[in-house]
């Protein structure tokens, strides 16, 4: 179930409120167009400044829309223990599949701490939890040895690594085992992850470019990397340009380039500069999902 191009979704704002119409017509076309599985409310869906209302009804009008159709890991993340696990229980309520939960960010906890952090969701709930490593956002990084011990609670079945390191997802498949399920969390380094030992990745760009994602990894999983690499070329400089600026800016610019939401984010996230909008769209028309835009 949890293989393939999962796309971290982002979450469509409109006058200032969550668009929840935009959200359900965005989660029918990722669908329609191949995308393997769900993740909202992740960081590119501007989890850290939604209520705790809206967090739960993204969730809820996600899984709504996929209709069971591809699985669902909803974000419960929190830098507070209680509101992580009021966020987990939410999403087994609600329906979800699995919950995907980072490293608590800012409080800096101990190893241990990360540990205690995944027990008490692990304890609270009965869907899969996938941890959530990336050091550049939380400042902390999961070690693999406290991974290994995350693996033995019950529900602990996997990682978004967003490390960005090659040698993590060999060395955490051999001191946790095949079974153990690795996602990446970047688009540029995906294909040398699956190479790794890894089955997927949370995508940003698959937001807009859901159908190549899918492509690239089917061909990962497929063993074809020659394919995959075809693939991957054509799309770096979408994956690039994602990044030109603090995710999700760019990313939302280029779904309402596409015509899939309005480009609104929220603060303290503002609106791309000129020079980055010029970016996206040269990575749009050479990756070839929009005409090149005349020059202005």
């Amino acid at each position: 179930m949890f293989k393939g191009s999962f796309t971290a979704l982002i979450t469509p704002f409109k006058n200032g409120q969550v668009d929840e119409a935009a959200l359900a017509r965005f989660v029918d076309w990722q669908i329609s167009e191949g995308t393997h599985g769900l993740v909202p409310v992740g960081t590119t869906g501007e989890s850290p400044t939604l209520s705790h209302d809206e967090h739960k009804r993204v969730v809820e009008v996600t899984i709504a829309a996929a209709k069971k159709r591809v699985p669902v890991m909803a974000g419960a993340g929190s830098n507070a223990t209680s509101e992580a696990v009021d966020f987990a229980k939410h999403a087994q309520q609600a329906g979800a599949d699995a919950v995907l939960v980072v490293t608590p960010y800012y409080n800096k906890p101990t190893q241990e701490g990360l540990y205690q952090h995944f027990k008490a969701i692990n304890d609270a709930i009965d869907i899969p939890i996938f941890i959530y490593n990336i050091p550049g956002r939380s400042v902390v990084d999961m070690s693999i040895e406290t991974m290994a011990r995350c693996y033995e609670l019950k529900n602990v079945v996997g990682l978004k690594d967003a490390t960005a390191n090659l040698a993590r997802p060999a060395q955490q498949r051999v001191a946790l085992g095949r079974d153990f399920i690795q996602l990446s969390g970047e688009d540029a380094t995906a294909l040398g992850f699956v190479a790794h030992g890894g089955v997927g990745c949370i995508s940003v760009a698959s937001n807009v470019a859901p159908r190549l994602c899918s492509e690239l990894q089917n061909a990962c999983l497929a063993g074809d990397f020659k394919k995959a690499l075809e693939i991957q070329d054509r799309l770096m400089p979408l994956f690039d340009a994602m990044f030109c600026e603090a995710n999700p800016g760019p990313v939302k610019y280029a779904a309402y380039r596409l015509g899939l939401c309005e480009p609104d984010t929220r603060l303290p996230l503002v609106p791309i500069s000129e020079a980055s909008k010029r970016i996206v769209d040269a990575a749009l028309a050479q990756v070839g999902l929009v005409q090149a835009r005349a020059a202005e």
